[in-house]
């Protein structure tokens, strides 16, 4: 859909749209602009060519018989000449010298570039400055905590925006929930918004259990800058505000036995009340005993 409110006096159209039609960075101009519902007015050049092109194109060659495209498309550009140097009664000239004597000093050269289709969507930057695009997160300056943002995307770029400023510009990265940090946007200290700092972390950890504050501890320590697992260890926290504390220590005990390190996966065990189940332990001799199976002693 192009248009996202149809209702409204002056419709409000979709990013896409708008980047589209303005490729150029200035504003939508009103020949691309769809008219508002129930202003057949506004559309009247419009319907005005369309009644040109069928009395001019269509009904005159609507008898002849054509063997190929490209005949068809030299009669069509046969007929379209015509209609621009024909002179009208209104205006006392011919289109071809309104274009001449007005636009042709007014078009612009055409992009160096070939336009590329890109994606739009409005997100917010999390406390660890870095915003969610089709599950891996890219970083913008950590001065935009919390603020609303744009991203552009395409197949090989990711830009973010916030108000008409391009802020940020990534490669696009896989979608694994990774995350794709340029050292420039992080704090030289680390600031974090709202006294949610790594001691926090860890002492709202360690109040729900030693296993809570262990994954928190692991999630901290495997990430590449600590602040990218912010948002993990602050889901994980924030868990005890839905489920009894009890049971989010038994799921990240769970968790640490089978090797898992995400929000994602503590809230899954959850879900699934498998806080409630022990992990089996790995038994500590081999399942079968045959001859033909050393053990680990044999190489030693």
């Amino acid at each position: 859909m192009t248009i996202l409110n149809r209702v409204s006096p002056k419709p409000l159209l979709r990013a896409e749209h708008q980047s589209y039609v303005s490729g150029d960075g200035g504003p939508l101009r009103h020949r691309n602009s769809p008219g508002p519902s129930q202003k057949p007015r506004d559309k009247a050049k419009v319907e005005v060519g369309v009644q040109v092109a069928t009395r001019w194109v269509i009904a005159k060659i609507r008898k002849r018989t054509f063997f190929s495209l490209s005949e068809l498309n030299a009669a069509i550009c046969d007929c379209v000449e015509q209609i621009n140097n024909r002179v009208t009664r209104h205006l006392g000239t011919s289109r071809r010298s309104l274009f001449e004597q007005v636009e042709r000093s007014a078009l612009k050269s055409l992009p160096t570039t070939e336009y590329v289709f890109a994606y739009w969507k409005q997100c917010r930057a999390g406390i660890d400055y870095h915003v969610e695009i089709d599950k891996h997160y890219y970083s913008v300056p950590y001065t935009l905590m919390r603020q609303e943002l744009w991203a552009s995307y395409t197949a090989s770029t990711v830009e973010v925006f916030h108000r008409g400023k391009r802020v940020a510009a990534h490669r696009r990265g896989p979608p694994n929930r990774g995350h794709t940090t340029v050292p420039e946007h992080m704090p030289s200290s680390h600031r974090r918004y709202a006294d949610w700092t790594l001691p926090r972390i860890m002492r709202e950890a360690g109040e729900i259990g030693p296993n809570a504050a262990a994954l928190v501890e692991v999630i901290l320590r495997e990430k590449r800058h600590p602040e990218q697992g912010f948002r993990s260890c602050r889901g994980i926290v924030n868990l005890v505000g839905r489920f009894p504390r009890e049971r989010v220590e038994a799921a990240c005990e769970r968790a640490l036995a089978i090797g898992t390190r995400s929000f994602s996966s503590v809230k899954s065990i959850l879900d699934t009340k498998l806080d409630r189940k022990r992990p089996e332990k790995a038994a500590e001799e081999p399942a079968i005993v045959h001859d033909n199976i050393r053990g680990p002693t044999f190489y030693h």
